[in-house]
């Protein structure tokens, strides 16, 4: 399963890398990363159809907000989940991104045991 980490600060990659490395070198996950909203999109409409599953995207990013692109994903690939990540739990922005269709919603620091939970539920989901 191809995973898309969206998050304008790039060291959010070594820590992803770092905390899923035992699932991606068994093949359970795929990592790619995208720095900004606008670029998460060029990955999604790199390939038809997408080859990502799964997006965990910060809320809060300059330019595009995640919020911004949860709706853009779900307009135009609905079968895509979306999980956002925000460093405030403020019920703003979970119930905007919960209304808005993201599939959960976390607040930094990231509990990687409820993330990789999430993925699997997602994996073992039927197709």
């Amino acid at each position: 399963m191809k995973f898309l980490i969206v998050d304008d600060e790039k060291d959010v990659e070594i820590l992803f890398r770092q905390k899923l490395r035992k699932e991606v070198r068994e093949g359970l996950f795929e990592l790619e990363f995208a720095f900004s909203g606008k670029q998460a999109l060029e990955v999604l409409r790199s390939h038809q159809p997408p080859e990502v599953m799964y997006i965990f995207s910060d809320i809060n990013m300059p330019g595009m907000t995640g919020l911004e692109l949860l709706d853009c994903v779900k307009k135009e690939f609905p079968q895509i989940q979306v999980s956002m990540i925000s460093a405030y739990g403020d019920s703003e922005n979970h119930d905007r991104a919960m209304n808005s269709g993201a599939k959960e919603f976390f607040t930094k620091p990231v509990d990687f045991d409820s993330l990789k939970a999430e993925l699997m539920e997602i994996l073992s989901a039927p197709k």
